[in-house]
């Protein structure tokens, strides 16, 4: 009996899966996906002549907005319509990016759960939240956006999943959690595993917040869904889920589909633990139709959660609070999503490492801009949103507010933007490290054979050539390592401390 299967897509008549309404075909998300960072000037200019038209009046009278956070899990830059995949229909989220604005080159600051989140939340990088790993407790002596918007008179509330080590708070029925009052949303007697038995009623508790406002304070609410992380479960759990023969209009492997002959060993490694990433163990032996199935249920998820956001924002306008909110939707980190036969998080392949990240306030943050220029970094949301609602603080962030940027798209946010990996709590000895800039990737992992990778994502936006090792790319390679090596002095990132890197793959001193 697939009852969570069933949640998704029911069955026609004649026993197949019928896609959603809402399915398009087209080429603009295949020329998107192969070319993901194409267009910089033209985007400079489109983003300069859209906040044209919305730049605030002077000496127009400024209130304190409220401030709406969605979060997703496990959704990588793709998983949206808006940016032309034909292969899922996610009108909310197509909404709010249509009338805000969508950063492309946007980063999880690691591809897990809980180091993801602190990041979030804090506004730094794992290493410096003390969340390297799962179940583990942000630094008590840092200050959250919770405590901060809740020291300048907001009310400040948290509604679904929080994974700070709880994975759901309301479960346990705390009624606080690091400057946030937790929103009750179901009873203990049902579901908590899935998205499909959590999301409704996360939503629910988010409208029901929403419509119960009383307007005599400004409020911060952040809303934590749990799909499409449900993903996870396909390969765990067989029996719940369609396979490929059951399925109609399966979408097409990606270009990048295949597993390079050059992977660093670390990766290899990673595909055989049968703890933490098991899902990499148990689709080994998928075959490209099994792959198939993998992404139509991914996609599935998505569509699901999407559901329960155009609820919450709805009941937004409802209310008449849309004009003056700002809302922020991002996902924690991304999943595999079937390229280079990689199935959930846990690598810094794009797919695993991108987050959508949109981020509206109508008048105030231009429309319809979709921007590929800035490397945007988890971390940056929790600045972001003090500058705009201009809460005074003194906390030294490490992110960056993207305010300058959304005023003036010709400024430059950051040079270089730094994710963190570390995959297995069971042999904290295992780190990776990835850099980039505007056009290359740099990927370096502190053991294993062939520990380096190097990407031109303008002209290999799939990663399929590993240029490490290629003679014309040496003074890139250098460069990179040397950012990087800068950046972990700068940050006291202890990358270096956990193991000594292998002597090909050493970083400049």
């Amino acid at each position: 009996m697939k009852t969570a299967f069933n949640l998704i897509q029911k069955k026609s008549n004649s026993g197949r899966h019928d896609r959603p309404v809402g399915y398009s075909e087209g080429y603009l998300y295949n020329l998107l996906r192969n070319v993901r960072l194409w267009a910089y000037p033209l985007s400079l200019f489109s983003a300069l002549l859209v906040f044209s038209s919305c730049s605030q009046k002077e000496g127009e009278e400024k209130s304190s907005p409220n401030i709406l956070i969605i979060l997703t899990d496990q959704q990588t830059n793709d998983a949206i319509s808006y940016l032309g995949n034909p292969h899922l229909a996610t009108p909310a989220m197509d909404q709010l990016a249509a009338e805000g604005t969508y950063f492309t080159a946007s980063y999880c600051t690691s591809p897990v759960c809980g180091p993801a989140r602190s990041s979030l939340i804090t506004g730094r990088m794992p290493h410096e939240t003390g969340v390297v790993w799962n179940s583990t407790h942000i630094d008590s002596s840092l200050p959250t956006i919770g405590h901060l918007f809740q020291d300048a008179g907001y009310q400040t509330a948290w509604a679904g999943k929080w994974h700070l080590p709880q994975a759901y708070p309301a479960k346990t029925k705390m009624d606080s959690v690091a400057g946030f009052r937790v929103i009750p949303f179901q009873s203990l007697d049902e579901a908590w595993d899935l998205g499909a038995d959590t999301d409704g009623p996360i939503a629910d508790a988010a409208v029901q917040y929403i419509r119960a406002y009383n307007e005599e304070a400004p409020f911060l609410l952040a809303v934590s869904l749990h799909n499409p992380h449900d993903i996870c479960y396909v390969p765990r759990r067989p029996e719940d889920y369609a396979r490929a023969d059951e399925l109609d209009s399966l979408p097409p492997l990606p270009p990048n589909f295949e597993i390079a002959e050059d992977e660093p060993e670390f990766l290899a490694e990673k595909r055989l633990m049968d703890h933490y990433g098991d899902e990499l163990l148990l689709t080994s032996d998928y075959s490209p139709e099994d792959w198939r199935a993998y992404l139509y249920h991914y996609y599935r998820f998505t569509e699901m959660v999407d559901k329960e956001i155009g609820k919450i924002l709805r009941a937004l306008t409802d209310k008449g609070l849309d004009e003056n909110t700002i809302v922020v939707l991002t996902s924690e980190h991304g999943d595999g999503a079937a390229a280079h036969r990689w199935a959930a998080k846990l690598s810094l392949y794009e797919e695993a490492a991108t987050v959508p990240f949109i981020i509206r306030w109508k008048g105030h943050i231009p429309s319809g801009s979709i921007n590929r220029d800035q490397l945007v970094s988890g971390m940056d949301l929790a600045p972001t949103l003090l500058d705009y609602a201009r809460v005074e603080n003194n906390v030294q962030f490490t992110g960056k507010s993207l305010k300058p940027v959304l005023e003036d798209p010709r400024k430059n946010l950051r040079d270089y933007l730094v994710v963190q990996l570390a995959d297995d709590k069971l042999d904290s000895s295992r780190h990776a490290r990835m850099i980039r800039d505007k056009r290359f990737k740099y990927n370096l992992y502190n053991q294993g054979e062939r520990n380096e990778q190097l990407f031109d994502l303008w002209e290999d936006p799939g990663e399929t050539m590993n240029l490490a090792d290629a003679v014309n790319y040496q003074s890139v390679k250098s460069r990179l390592k040397g950012a990087l090596s800068e950046w972990i002095r700068e940050h006291n990132d202890p990358f270096l401390e956990w193991r000594p890197l292998p002597e090909n793959g050493s970083l400049a001193p």
